[in-house]
């Protein structure tokens, strides 16, 4: 069966985000009361797993072994089966 998981991936608390804070900074010269960005990334993965749980099992494998760096890096995934 097929699945499509988004995983979310975001910097830990503590961590520098010059991205988020360059961000910040241009939308407050654009005239936003902005008091921070962070920046996330966000992968859209289809996988074949013969069920919703083995889905879920290989998708934390893979943030745990590529998509992640997990001394600073936190993610987070939904799961659905695809049509």
């Amino acid at each position: 069966m097929k699945y499509f998981a988004t995983v979310y991936v975001r910097l830990k608390p503590g961590y520098s985000d010059p991205e988020g804070e360059t961000t910040a900074g241009a939308l407050r010269g654009l005239g936003y009361d902005v008091d921070e960005v962070r920046v996330s990334k966000a992968y859209e993965v289809v996988l074949e797993a013969e069920t919703g749980e083995a889905a879920e099992v290989a998708v934390d494998e893979m943030c745990r072994r590529l998509l992640t760096n997990p001394t600073k890096d936190d993610y987070s995934f939904e799961i659905s089966e695809t049509r």
